[in-house]
């Protein structure tokens, strides 16, 4: 009994704070940098992949508690152009365990994905792997995916910034014209996620306090939650504590 009785306690903890949210505004789009596998793996003398494989199963149960919260848009940082530099035999693997998430969430006929990223940086095979995922359409969707694999925020803005021009060119648009006329809609039209709303909550796992380059552009009035708890150890009970932090704030977008 001594031994279930922690259990218990968290299982009455956990059940509190998901009805301290009821009635409380719940974020429609949750953006949340995944880290600590590879620290979470050496506290158990594990391999860096056991590691990222234990945050894929995590991912999988973090979309289902968005689901089930009814949040509309989840965005994943699951791998940024850094890590491309990545030792290979390391880069092999995560880039291999990806494919296997990407697979899976192929396989759910609730989730749609999208891709953030720069897809001439990733293998052939993951980026066309990608490509058929974001071009399947769900039989009835309760949940968008934003995938950012080989992504990086500075790189979206450049991105964007190249699309607008093109576009100018092929319009005929003198740069002075368009330099006049720019404003922050015209940026915002050609970022990986046009056309869905910017993420009300930032989540980052692991203790770090910063955003890495993670949805510069999108997260400029998105509120921050940083969480102690190495990613493929963060439970329920933390995201809610997110979400109740969340929904005590006040958000004032800038005024």
């Amino acid at each position: 009994m001594v031994l279930e009785f922690p259990h218990v306690l968290y299982g009455y903890y956990e059940r509190r704070l998901a009805r301290s949210l009821r009635g409380q505004k719940i974020p429609e789009h949750v953006a949340i940098v995944v880290d600590g596998n590879r620290r979470w793996a050496r506290q158990f003398n594990a391999s860096t992949g056991h590691g990222h494989q234990a945050g894929v199963e995590k991912i999988h149960e973090f979309l289902q508690w968005c689901q089930d919260l009814n949040i509309k848009v989840v965005t994943l940082y699951m791998l940024s152009t850094e890590n491309i530099k990545r030792a290979k035999d390391e880069l092999d693997e995560l880039l291999g365990i990806i494919a296997t998430l990407m697979d899976r969430l192929d396989s759910d006929p609730k989730i749609s994905v999208s891709a953030m990223g720069s897809p001439e940086v990733l293998p052939e095979y993951l980026a066309e792997r990608l490509r058929k995922l974001t071009q399947r359409v769900p039989e009835t969707e309760k949940l968008h995916v934003n995938l950012a694999v080989g992504y990086g925020g500075r790189q979206e803005i450049v991105d964007a910034v190249r699309g607008l021009l093109r576009e100018a060119a092929e319009h005929g648009t003198p740069p002075e014209v368009l330099a006049d006329s720019l404003d922050v809609e015209d940026i915002s039209r050609f970022l990986y996620t046009t056309g869905q709303p910017d993420p009300d909550l930032v989540i980052r796992t692991s203790g770090e306090q910063r955003l890495s380059g993670f949805m510069l552009w999108q997260s400029a009035y998105s509120e921050m939650y940083f969480c102690d708890v190495l990613w493929p150890a963060f439970r329920r009970v933390d995201f809610l504590r997110a979400l109740r932090d969340y929904s005590g704030r006040h958000r004032r977008y800038g005024s």
